[in-house]
């Protein structure tokens, strides 16, 4: 039996608007590290830390004073 979608050997994926969408609605955090090493010596270690999430006028900021800026 044959397929019978659009395209038989076309990859089936997420539009990139609908995957932005998800993300900012349930948010992401996104970590890693990276070393910087001459002959098995590190010298230099960044670890790095990013929350991606969107913002809603419709939950308060948890602090009372407008902010932390």
């Amino acid at each position: 039996m044959a397929w019978s979608g659009p395209e038989a050997g076309a990859p089936i994926g997420v539009p990139l608007v609908d995957l932005l969408d998800r993300v900012l609605g349930t948010g992401v955090v996104i970590s890693g590290d990276l070393v910087i090493a001459i002959a098995e010596v590190p010298l230099i270690r960044l670890s790095l830390h990013a929350l991606l999430a969107s913002v809603s006028e419709r939950v308060p900021a948890p602090w009372s004073d407008g902010g932390p800026l």
